[in-house]
């Protein structure tokens, strides 16, 4: 059972623990910034992963190099992430050496010297130069955009390389200041952790290094549906064409999210998935094809991606459609349900051996405002998802109706006559 502990600073801090077995002698530290790419305007586009990148640069008591040598010294790890909701900052370090990288930690969320501006944009410039380069990652993005159209949840979290471009120091400064304030920073923490001690070293530590809150608190805008779903298509000299075909998901407290985790597992997230088996395995007409979920706080996103060549495209598709249409009738059978509740719920059990693991849930659960339950619960409700309910959330997610199409690949035509396999509706936009 999972024993995590929750206590809310004056300023708005939150700290999260759970402390583990006394043989652990680690501990996983992330701090988490409720600040992701969703929360940009077009002209902040990428400033989030950006932000990201810069804390790295040192802070104004740490240069880049001493915090290298500080976890290097220490045999820890540091590294950050940027999502569309959230980012973080995270540290896996020895349980005596908490002071120093929270110390450090906290300096660099707080207090970035936001120096060698140039030299990290040219990184982050090469960088969405990459992912140019890597179709069969593009492609969830253009999916995205496919999806919600013009919200800024659908875009890129790289951002705009004109954007990086032409941002300054102090669009940047202000930026951070509007977003990394004490009320929207969760500290969480795995492994041999004391929290009441943990308490307190934030509090102090955020009293020095925190700024003043803006008079202006920047708000996350929702989501609400606007837009039809799209058929998005870049086209490139390609061996094979990368498609993704999504639709709008579940929010991340629905309590049909259990169901459609389990819709993933057997219908693509798995070896023994239906995907896997009648496209790869049987038929030979991929190498990589899955199902993927996502959710937020407002909505969610529901996908599948298939790697093929150009001929074989519009076959997978017709497979794809098969199996949608099977599922949102009912098609699901007692023993693969059964085989994807267990395949669940040993991956998340099995996870939970991890302090990484463990403070990742801590710290996104509470950074998205979601309840943190404990594994029995979370078990509990698997178990108790039926044929009924996995076949409702099937024919909502899977309805042909509601999907959205993204591929790149060399020619358009190809794309569009499999895009018609799932949805034959859908409008075509090219992107160049």
């Amino acid at each position: 059972m999972m024993r995590h502990r929750l206590s809310t600073l004056k300023d708005g801090t939150r700290i999260v623990t759970e402390a583990l077995d006394e043989s652990i002698r680690s501990i996983a530290l992330g701090l988490w910034i409720g600040a992701g790419s969703r929360d940009e305007r077009p002209t902040q586009a990428g400033l989030t992963h950006f932000l990201e990148h810069l804390i790295f640069r040192g802070s104004e008591r740490y240069s880049a190099q001493e915090v290298a040598e500080l976890f290097d010294t220490i045999g820890g790890e540091l590294n950050a992430g940027t999502t569309r909701e959230y980012t973080v900052l995270y540290a896996r370090i020895l349980d005596e050496h908490l002071d120093l990288a929270l110390d450090v930690m906290t300096d660099l969320v707080h207090a970035p010297s936001l120096n060698d501006l140039d030299a990290e944009r040219a990184v982050v410039l090469e960088e969405i130069a990459a992912s140019e380069d890597a179709p069969h990652d593009l492609v969830h993005d253009m999916a995205s955009i496919a999806l919600y159209g013009d919200h800024p949840i659908g875009q890129p979290i790289l951002g705009e390389a004109g954007v990086i471009a032409g941002t300054s120091r102090r669009a940047i400064k202000a930026f951070h200041r509007a977003r990394y304030t004490p009320s929207n920073i969760v500290v969480a923490a795995a492994g041999s952790v004391d929290h009441d001690r943990l308490v307190r070293r934030v509090r102090r530590l955020t009293a020095a290094k925190a700024q003043p809150p803006p008079k202006h608190r920047a708000r996350r805008r929702q989501y609400g549906r606007a837009t039809e779903p799209r058929l998005v298509v870049g086209r490139k000299s390609t061996e094979q064409v990368h498609f993704c075909a999504t639709s709008i998901g579940v929010t991340s407290n629905d309590p049909r999210r259990y169901a459609v985790a389990l819709l993933d597992t057997l219908l693509g997230g798995s070896t023994s998935s239906r995907l896997f088996q009648e496209i790869r395995e049987k038929r030979g007409l991929a190498y990589a094809v899955y199902t993927y979920g996502v959710q937020y706080e407002d909505t969610g996103e529901f996908g599948v991606y298939v790697g093929t060549r150009e001929e074989n495209l519009e076959l997978c598709c017709s497979v794809i459609a098969e199996q949608y249409d099977d599922l949102a009738a009912g098609g699901v059978t007692p023993s693969e349900l059964q085989r994807a509740k267990d395949n669940l719920k040993g991956r998340i059990v099995l996870a939970l051996e991890s302090t990484s693991s463990r403070m990742n849930r801590l710290g996104r659960s509470t950074i998205g405002g979601d309840e943190i339950l404990d594994i029995d619960t979370v078990i509990g409700e698997i178990e108790a998802v039926d044929g009924d309910q996995l076949t409702a959330v099937a024919s909502e997610l899977l309805s042909s109706e509601g999907l959205a199409v993204a591929a790149i690949g060399p020619r358009v035509k190809p794309i569009r006559a499999a895009a018609k396999k799932l949805n034959s509706n859908i409008d075509i936009e090219e992107r160049r």
